[in-house]
């Protein structure tokens, strides 16, 4: 398991599901994509559009393209 980033800051967090340990599988809050209390991740930092995460239940490390603003492509 590694250890957290020395970046990782309760401060920086985001939502987004851990592709490894996907602990937000059974959450209601998640399933309706409201903020939950539990299944967040912290927020690294980011290069353009793209975020870098780690999960602080499984401390996985993942970058994860949001496809939105700097360097992303626009949804429609």
């Amino acid at each position: 398991m590694l250890p957290l980033d020395p970046h990782a800051d309760l401060g920086r967090r985001a939502w987004i599901p851990c592709p490894r340990c996907r602990d937000d599988r059974d959450c209601g809050d998640c399933g309706d994509s409201r903020n939950c209390g539990v299944h967040w991740r912290y927020l690294i930092g980011n290069t353009g559009s793209v975020l870098h995460l780690q999960c602080p239940g499984c401390t996985h490390l993942w970058n994860h393209e949001t496809s939105f603003g700097a360097g992303g492509t626009a949804p429609f």
